[in-house]
């Protein structure tokens, strides 16, 4: 008999997994199962295939090594390994395992292909064309998909573009060269063309369901989140016991501002699947939204006995602020950290929740090095420019100027609607506060952070002319700008309920001020401030979700305020008394006179449920999630002089800002 937690099922959900599109839980079930049996080769094997594409080429290598030392017989873990030494430079290493997987599987055209290609960098064209055309012989299609794929998974992306177009030109209904376009699409960020491609598979082949998982998931990226919802619910009608797709519309849901139903998918998915930790973690996450914190930390703690070398969970647990970790904990997360296997995003994740525990245990150096390793270890990943923050805020300084303003206002251009009140600032600064403070009005909608204004304000660019936003909107006519206020109102209507006026809290909205002002001339704007070292060393020790590039390096944080500084002061000029600016410090000193003094900004009546703010009852869905649900405190002002030691870098460069 075999039972769930017999090898074979395992490595059989493990393969379902990959193919559904959950490589990361697939991952986990391979690294548990062979630190369980060190010498199953189907399970190494396997991890070393998830490894090689995902580019992760050393460790791919060693896993993959082991493979064939184990079963020198194996012949797919033979060609993965020739595939990934190929990867890495190394054709004269890669040919014997490639010749090997052709003896081990004589009718493989992958293996042939892969082959092929060996020889050719070594210069045995011969050789190669005789293993080439071998491959295409066995079957031309499947030799020309992996060498596709192969190019892919090398970041040779426009080599692999052109061969998988050439694959579905050849053979229009192929949804598998469809599918690997969509995700090369994917990768390149060209959305519109992954969404084409993918609508496209799914009526060539309604029931290939990884297809409709990647149409959900390029539907979110271009926050047509509701969108996905629908796209995600069709699939459930399609296969209703499939756990990954209520794990994925579990996460459209929480995107689309529906935590309550997504919720439910997210225990449907578990249900299913009860080591789906990915689902674990969305639901811990989304009830945490809802004020559920010992559901979430109960979702969390699962999470982490089914994937314990996932930083992500224990970052989670951290992120509630209030959550304290053990001595017993923090051993063991260390122990974890110092793998050298662990790879570099876990490791992020770990350091930041270390930076954080030995913070709550008033050991700040300690702290400190934690939240350094952290930064520097993601400022590796991502690409960051200043110089192109520095051109960007310069081109608002010269498009919107008082003259532009001056002639706007003469002309009574765009919607006058009094609807939105923008809460924007620097990340850190309080702005989650302000925002519950509002929300707690019985006028007022609280929302969440809005990607609605950039995307609006970038969609007047036109390449094609060689215009771009900000300059592009000289060209507008008088109407187009109330138009854009109008699109505004509409597409974030599906976030308000029925208060007459909601809050958008995207911090970086600061830079969108002057657009905002044209295209919506009435609406309420708050600066949320917080002493200037507070304020970044709280972006430091913070490891953001998305975006917030500017945040992994104090040089580039202190730089980015100044920036920051300087367009605030720009837009204080041209627009004097357009921009209430709120400083947290004094919020927590005075609230009930800082409460009455922003709601008269607003417009709105003086409502006591306001100073009473921890009491509302609503989803909030940013890291202060936890903090705004109790009575305000002094606790979290001057935290900067507990770093004080770390921050003097920062402190140079901020001195002409500081406070006396």
């Amino acid at each position: 008999m075999v039972t769930e937690t017999h090898p074979r099922h395992l490595f059989e959900r493990a393969v379902k997994l990959l193919k559904g599109g959950a490589r990361s839980e697939a991952e986990s079930l391979c690294r548990e199962a062979v630190r369980e049996d060190p010498g199953d080769v189907n399970f190494i094997a396997l991890l070393g295939t998830i490894l090689a594409d995902r580019n992760e080429f050393d460790e791919a290598k060693r896993v993959l090594t082991q493979a064939v030392k184990v079963a020198p017989g194996h012949a797919r873990a033979r060609e993965d390994l020739g595939a990934v030494l190929l990867n890495l430079g190394r054709a004269q290493e890669a040919l014997p395992h490639l010749h090997k997987a052709t003896e081990l599987a004589p009718r493989n055209a992958g293996a042939f292909a892969k082959l092929g290609g060996a020889l050719k960098l070594l210069g045995r064209h011969d050789e190669a064309e005789t293993a080439l055309a071998r491959g295409i012989e066995l079957s031309p299609h499947q030799a020309k998909l992996e060498q596709a794929t192969r190019l892919f998974a090398e970041g040779r992306f426009r080599a692999s573009e052109k061969l998988a177009q050439e694959l579905v030109r050849e053979n229009p209904r192929d949804v598998n060269s469809a599918l690997l376009l969509a995700r090369i699409a994917i990768n390149a960020h060209c959305y519109d063309d992954a969404e084409a491609l993918l609508i496209r598979i799914t009526e060539i082949a309604p029931r290939f369901i990884a297809a409709w998982h990647d149409l959900g998931t390029v539907l979110k990226e271009l926050n047509r989140f509701e969108e996905a919802v629908d796209v995600l619910s069709k699939a459930i009608t399609l296969d209703k016991n499939n756990s990954l797709t209520h794990y994925f519309h579990g996460a459209a849901l929480a995107m689309a501002a529906q935590p309550e139903e997504a919720i439910m998918s997210y225990q449907r998915a578990v249900v299913l699947d009860p080591e789906l930790t990915g689902a674990h973690i969305g639901l811990g996450h989304v009830l945490k939204t809802v004020g559920d914190q010992k559901g979430g930390i109960e979702a969390y703690r699962r999470a982490i006995a089914l994937r314990p070398n996932f930083g992500e969970t224990y970052y989670s647990l951290a992120n509630l602020k209030t959550f304290r970790f053990s001595a017993d904990e923090i051993e063991d997360m260390e122990q974890r950290l110092a793998r050298e296997d662990l790879p570099v995003d876990c490791r992020v994740h770990f350091a930041f929740t270390l930076g954080k525990a030995y913070e709550d245990n008033k050991d700040f150096d300690r702290a400190f090095e934690y939240y350094s390793l952290a930064n520097t270890k993601h400022r590796e990943t991502i690409a960051y420019d200043p110089v192109q923050t520095q051109i960007a805020h310069e081109k608002m300084h010269q498009t919107f100027s008082k003259d532009f303003f001056e002639d706007k206002r003469l002309k009574g251009v765009g919607c006058q609607a009094i609807d939105p009140i923008f809460i924007l600032g620097l990340p850190r600064s309080g702005s989650t506060l302000l925002e519950q403070i509002l929300a707690s009005h019985s006028q007022v909608d609280g929302t969440s952070e809005l990607p609605d204004i950039s995307m609006i304000a970038q969609s007047i660019t036109d390449k094609r002319q060689g215009r771009a936003f900000p300059g592009s909107i000289s060209d507008l006519r008088e109407d187009e700008f109330e138009a854009l206020g109008v699109t505004y109102l509409e597409q974030t209507r599906r976030h308000r309920g029925a208060g007459m006026r909601f809050t958008d809290k995207m911090p970086n909205n600061f830079a969108y001020i002057g657009f905002i002002s044209t295209i919506l001339p009435n609406a309420k704007i708050i600066d949320a401030r917080r002493h200037p070292l507070d304020s970044c060393l709280g972006c430091f020790k913070q490891h953001f979700a998305k975006g917030q590039t500017f945040t992994y390096d104090l040089f580039e944080l202190g730089e980015f305020y100044l920036e920051y500084e300087q367009l605030m002061a720009h837009w204080n000029d041209v627009l004097p008394g357009k921009v209430l600016r709120v400083q947290y410090e004094e919020v927590v000193n005075d609230l009930e006179h800082q409460v009455s003094r922003i709601l008269d900004f607003c417009d709105l009546p003086f409502e006591q449920a306001c100073v009473n703010f921890h009491e509302t009852k609503r989803a909030v869905r940013t890291a202060s999630s936890e903090q705004v649900r109790q009575p305000i405190y002094q606790g979290s002002i001057g935290t900067w002089k507990k770093f004080a030691s770390h921050l003097e870098p920062l402190s140079d460069i901020l001195a002409s800002v500081l406070p006396d």
